[in-house]
């Protein structure tokens, strides 16, 4: 059975962690509406950082590639919530079975789903605006 976790309005860090965490159960992890997922702070700042990241990628300097892909973003922040993601073992086990999905696909349409917290965030931007 999959665990489908809704990301409307829901802080990206809480939801990558409530994944990871049932990911590492054994359970699988299904998040919809990955594109209304925000980021709590100051949008200038987020959107510096990230921008940063991906200056960086074509200037002949090592590290990370940043990809503007949305569901890319979400999957890579479940990942840094996993222990040992890229190296194996269980972590790399449990980073397989979470999927990230643009809105809601039609095998998950009217399935029971576990409700992101809403919290009153008052500055934030969301990952859609983030991939632009």
């Amino acid at each position: 059975m999959t665990k489908i976790i809704d990301g409307t309005n829901g802080v990206l860090g809480r939801i990558a962690s409530l994944a990871a965490k049932e990911a590492l159960k054994g359970e699988h992890v299904a998040v919809i509406n990955c594109e209304n997922i925000i980021i709590t702070g100051s949008w200038k700042n987020i959107r510096e950082k990230y921008e940063s990241k991906r200056r960086k990628v074509g200037s002949g300097q090592l590290g990370p590639k940043v990809s503007r892909d949305i569901i890319k973003i979400v999957k890579r922040t479940v990942r840094g919530m996993l222990p040992n993601a890229r190296l194996g073992g269980r972590g790399k086990e449990a980073l397989g079975r979470v999927k990230c999905y643009k809105g809601v696909p039609k095998e998950f349409d009217g399935k029971k789903m576990i409700l992101s917290e809403k919290n009153k965030v008052v500055k934030s931007i969301s990952i859609k605006d983030i991939s632009k």
